[in-house]
């Protein structure tokens, strides 16, 4: 079996292609670049330094929201793209999932954060149960205090990790009431081999749409939606 992974999610551009246990190549890039310009130039280079034919591979696994809505437009758009120009399905992986898989086989609570802006995060909580991953609050928008405050309640130690962290990380020292850390640099933000392995894992268990049908996942109206909402409530 043989995945390609793309996530463009957040702040970071990653590309993967995963072959069975064997990931066969992947490219990220967190410096100053929008995805427009990076995403299908490393995809173009992974191709090349593989000699990878993209017509054998047997499906595309891409982050499927929420995140930034520009990235997971650009994301959806050039998965849908290669998935129509080749007849692969795609496989729809939620971003906080495959950030989450990052800690895969940890025995703490994991709790991946992005910045939503307007003081909330994306996030949700997991954990590995005898290796299998669990999810044990679907992802979501909500404060900090609020994902805080739930973790307090389950009362077992964390990992925070996510482009949240460094936006909340004071926030967390002054709330949290379990024990905790946070992820290192190279575990800490999105992977297209997370999304890639678990994106394996829901083929094989037929969760595969097709690209025509394939939309992201925003959990939020966007800005310009909040702002027509905003003003035809203010009109009536």
């Amino acid at each position: 079996m043989r995945i390609l992974a793309l996530d463009s999610s957040g702040l970071v551009a990653t590309v993967a292609v995963i072959e069975d246990e064997n990931m066969m190549a992947e490219y990220t890039v967190n410096y100053k670049k929008t995805h427009s310009q990076t995403l299908l130039p490393m995809l173009d280079e992974i191709v090349k330094m593989t000699e990878l034919d993209l017509g054998t591979i047997d499906a595309i696994a891409v982050a499927g929201g929420p995140g930034s809505f520009t990235g997971l437009r650009i994301g959806s758009a050039t998965a849908k793209g290669i998935g129509l120009a080749l007849g692969k399905p795609l496989i729809h992986v939620p971003t906080l999932d495959a950030l989450a898989y990052n800690l895969y086989g940890t025995d703490k609570v994991i709790c991946p954060i992005m910045d939503a802006r307007r003081n909330q995060v994306y996030t949700g909580i997991y954990e590995f149960s005898n290796n299998t991953f669990q999810v044990m609050v679907k992802q979501k928008a909500v404060s900090i205090d609020d994902i805080v405050g739930a973790l307090n309640k389950i009362g077992r130690e964390v990992i925070f990790l996510g482009d949240g962290v460094p936006v909340y990380r004071k926030r967390i020292a002054e709330i949290a009431e379990i024990p905790y850390s946070f992820a290192p640099a190279h575990l800490s933000r999105q992977r297209a081999g997370a999304v890639g392995v678990l994106g394996g894992e829901y083929f094989r268990q037929g969760k595969t749409e097709t690209a025509a049908d394939h939309q992201p996942d925003y959990l939020r109206l966007s800005q310009a939606e909040r702002e027509l909402a905003e003003k035809q409530q203010a009109e009536l």
